[in-house]
């Protein structure tokens, strides 16, 4: 992570347990590099999922990848308020401009109230099984849940209001434009 420069242009390769690409953001900028893990911002970015289907995402995002921790987290600044969109994955890879990671399926979403929601359980013991997840993979995909819902509970690292509001400032004066 050393070459990463502020500003950079990133892209991000979303992948499957068994090697296939699920799907891939057209760009995000670089907002910070740390030890631990690097931030990234992007509004309105091409998505293109794994059958080829194109949509855009629709609000300005902060988003947190880590180097050691089984999950990303992406703070979305809707109109009227900040949601949280936190994918259990594998810890990132990164290779030239793009980052990458596995997909585990379950997420959790969190909202403005404080409250959340685990999704896609179901999704997650399909390809479990379809996929032969080793034991490990399944016991640190349990734990890191548990990790990242008491971070969500207790408001602290990327559930930091106050530090994600900083990243998105920061990401405003990068791409020049403060009225999105």
């Amino acid at each position: 992570m050393k070459k990463m420069r502020i500003g950079d242009n990133y892209a991000i390769h979303c992948y499957k347990h068994d090697g296939h690409i699920y799907n891939s953001y057209e760009h995000s900028v670089l907002l910070d590099v740390k030890k631990d893990y690097i931030v990234l911002g992007n509004n309105k970015v091409k998505v293109t999922e794994e059958d080829g289907r194109v949509w855009y995402t629709k609000e300005p995002a902060i988003i947190y990848y880590y180097k050691n921790k089984w999950y990303n987290v992406i703070v979305q600044f809707k109109k009227n308020d900040i949601y949280y969109y936190c994918n259990i994955a594998s810890p990132i890879i990164i290779e030239g401009k793009v980052i990458k990671y596995i997909d585990y399926d379950l997420d959790l979403r969190g909202f403005p109230d404080g409250t959340y929601k685990i999704l896609d359980e179901s999704e997650y013991e399909y390809h479990k099984n379809k996929m032969n997840y080793p034991k490990e993979i399944d016991l640190i995909v349990k734990q890191e849940l548990k990790n990242l819902i008491e971070l969500y509970k207790n408001k602290v690292g990327p559930f930091d209001i106050e530090d994600a509001k900083k990243y998105f400032e920061k990401f405003m004066i990068i791409i020049g434009n403060k009225n999105l």
